[in-house]
């Protein structure tokens, strides 16, 4: 028979793989696209990202529910639970906060799949206090949830997750963005110098 701590670590592998397959995924075809534009790839790069997202989540809730209770930290269990469901709040409100200060489309990196992307730092909203709210506080469900279900692999599966977040951040969505930035701001310059 297998324990259930076992599960929790066999569901902690799915989560690292569901990840995996959704930050390679997603940085490999907006790497692909950002060198040949266009509208249409979007809406098949929409439905594959999204059911990567989607299968992600799972994966995450699943090694939190298999690894139950294998988290042993000392503390009351309603210590774990009312800091847990503040965390969930506090990181569901803000990513909520951070998608409708930049939109639906943001949220699916539509401006890769654009020939001119209208790319400048969103300066409302969350992004007034966080440079990245979306992929850092935005992140404190995960380990609420982890706290709340008491769960180890859910812990790690929360840590491995943000990470390789933060990582997708810095080698693909940070670059396109500065490219872009750049680009404008060279525009403007050159706009001034030619007056």
């Amino acid at each position: 028979m297998v324990t259930a701590s076992v599960w929790g670590w066999l569901a902690l592998g799915y989560a690292v793989a569901s990840r995996l397959a959704y930050v390679l995924y997603v940085g490999f075809a907006l790497r692909r696209q950002e060198r040949s534009p266009g509208a249409v790839a979007f809406q098949r790069f929409r439905w594959a990202a999204s059911r990567l997202m989607t299968n992600d989540a799972v994966s995450f809730i699943a090694a939190c529910v298999a690894g139950w209770h294998t988290l042993s930290s000392g503390l009351p269990r309603a210590v774990l639970v009312v800091s847990g469901i503040v965390l969930m709040v506090v990181g569901v409100v803000t990513k909520l906060w951070a998608r409708a200060t930049l939109g639906g489309e943001a949220y699916y990196w539509a401006n890769f799949f654009s020939d001119t992307p209208s790319v400048s730092p969103a300066r409302t909203g969350p992004y007034r206090v966080f440079r990245n709210p979306m992929y850092t506080v935005g992140y404190l469900h995960a380990y609420g949830f982890a706290l709340v279900t008491a769960s180890l692999p859910g812990l790690i599966a929360a840590l491995f997750d943000q990470a390789a977040i933060l990582t997708f951040y810095a080698l693909v969505e940070k670059p396109h963005f500065d490219r872009y930035r750049d680009a404008a701001t060279r525009e403007r310059v050159g706009a001034r110098e030619s007056r």
